[in-house]
């Protein structure tokens, strides 16, 4: 019993130790016939890493000049043409002046009918006025004297008793109503006018001067001149158009010094900031860049078609004139540089969890190596403060669908 029980176990033991030599035989054969991947590669150095937020934006000119039609009319000449430099003071556009001049001449017969007016007032009448206020006060003190006579006569006939107390009251009561008239007409020969009358008056001469101004700076606006140097970028009207007041005639600007107003997504506000490097690019102009800086960060959220966005006012520093106002162009700020820095592109980068590893290639296989990241990181390269050194091999993929593992025997496509 004990030697059948014996011949089991030594049966045991040698049927498992064959399955272990099987497998180990099946794993030996599986690594020497296994076929070697290939992979692409690159090799670990030193460069520029930028992270940049895209955005669009419109052209504006910082010394702008806009001419506008002062009244409704003809433009009777026009001086300049698009494109065409002008200095300062140089005439641009004329308006037709008729209406302009028959506008001067209604206000200046306005100011000296006032002016009259008022001389008048201070003089106390017109001539026909003063002329009728003498002849009213001669006769008033005519009828004076001539009651004064009549009550003396009156009262010596009273003394002698032809004539009695009644007719001399009488007599007495027509002097005093020809003495109140005559000083009534004297005081308003020396001051027919109070002071209210005065300052009306002062106030309608004013009033007519100041239309008069009204009126030549109308004539005078009716030639329009620049008042600063730059570029005529923008002509709507042609010469004997009819315009109505306040329509645009042209645009002058100094094309050297312009800015962008951009419009950024809401998200990329907060990466925003002054003096940011820009880059510009406009479609007319397709192999063209201009450069500039963040003058003026958003200060809110606007609503800006379908999207949310920020306004932010971009210098350009290299303006030479080809870049028009008004214009629709694409600016990239760049929120972050690291210069010369040890970096693997971004595909080689692999994650578990909080660690970071790429696979390096050692002597013909992978070698899983954890790396440490530094702050330079975009969607092309990442930053590399620890575990890989200059010239290190790194795989960025297998050229067939085939997994990446440690150990894996590889060959390498191509470097970049």
């Amino acid at each position: 019993m004990a030697q059948r029980e014996s011949g089991q176990t030594r049966g045991w033991v040698w049927g498992i130790a064959t399955l272990v030599v099987c497998a180990l035989l099946f794993w030996a054969v599986r690594v020497a016939f296994r076929e070697t991947i290939t992979v692409n590669t690159a090799t670990v150095g030193y460069q520029d890493i930028l992270n940049s937020v895209p955005a669009n934006g419109i052209v504006q000119p910082i010394d702008d000049f806009q001419a506008h039609a002062p009244t409704a009319g003809t433009v009777e000449k026009l001086f300049v043409d698009p494109s065409q430099k002008v200095r300062v003071g140089q005439e641009l556009v004329r308006m037709d002046d008729s209406e302009a001049r028959k506008g001067v001449v209604a206000a200046q017969a306005a100011l000296q009918s006032s002016e009259a007016a008022l001389k008048n007032l201070q003089n106390g009448g017109t001539h026909s006025e003063l002329q009728t206020q003498n002849s009213d006060l001669d006769a008033a003190q005519l009828q004076e004297r001539q009651n004064a006579t009549s009550m003396e006569s009156i009262q010596a006939l009273q003394a002698k008793g032809a004539a009695s107390a009644n007719e001399v009251a009488t007599a007495k009561q027509r002097l005093t109503e020809a003495q109140a008239h005559v000083a009534t007409l004297q005081a308003h020969h020396t001051s027919p006018y109070g002071p209210t009358d005065l300052a009306t008056a002062q106030a309608q001469v004013a009033q007519a001067r100041s239309s008069l101004l009204a009126a030549q700076s109308a004539l005078a606006s009716v030639d329009i001149h620049s008042p600063i140097a730059g570029t005529v970028y923008y002509i709507p009207i042609s010469q004997y158009d009819f315009v109505a007041g306040g329509d645009t005639l042209l645009d002058v600007a100094d094309l050297s010094r312009i800015q962008i107003q951009g419009y950024f997504d809401e998200p990329e506000v907060g990466k925003l900031a002054v003096n940011q490097p820009v880059s510009i690019a406009w479609e007319a102009k397709p192999n063209h860049f201009w450069h500039g800086h963040i003058s003026q960060t958003p200060t809110t959220i606007i609503k800006y078609g379908t999207r949310y966005v920020g306004e932010c006012i971009i210098t350009v520093d290299d303006a030479n004139g080809d870049l028009l106002p008004n214009t629709n162009v694409t600016v990239k700020v760049t929120t972050q540089q690291r210069i010369h820095v040890l970096s693997v592109p971004r595909e080689a980068l692999h994650t578990d969890g909080p660690d970071n590893f790429v696979y390096k290639i050692v002597n013909g296989r992978l070698h899983r190596t954890p790396v440490q990241l530094g702050a330079g990181l975009n969607l092309i390269s990442a930053e590399i403060t620890g575990g890989l050194a200059e010239g290190d091999t790194v795989v960025l993929g297998a050229t067939t669908e085939a997994d990446l593992s440690d150990g894996l025997a590889v060959k390498a496509k191509a470097q970049r």
